[in-house]
């Protein structure tokens, strides 16, 4: 059962919307910061920049940070396997597996 979706009303870079999500005030609250300052950071860096390409910046920024942050949790979980192997294999390995005394 998909959860229940409320309505919130907010303003994202100064635009009012009316978003539909399953998430929690605090976390819609997180989300609609974050997009508005990525915005308003496009905008300050690039003066002149039209709002449209304002939102197209700070959308590749976010995706940006997604990515590089998705790839470096896989390399954290492929860390961690590699080390749970080593500790697996040293275990298979030891005097005491091969005595039949493990436990």
């Amino acid at each position: 059962m998909e959860p229940e979706k409320r309505l919130y009303e907010v303003q994202v870079a100064g635009l009012p919307l009316k978003l539909r999500s399953s998430h929690d005030q605090e976390t819609v609250n997180e989300l609609v910061s974050l997009v508005s300052q990525k915005v308003e950071e496009s905008q300050s860096l690039n003066p002149g920049i039209s709002f449209q390409n304002a939102l197209l910046l700070a959308s590749l920024h976010i995706a940006e940070d997604f990515i590089l942050l998705k790839r470096s949790a896989l390399k954290e979980i492929q860390n961690i396997e590699n080390q749970a192997k080593d500790v697996l294999s040293e275990l298979e390995d030891s005097p005491l597996n091969k005595l039949g005394l493990e436990g």
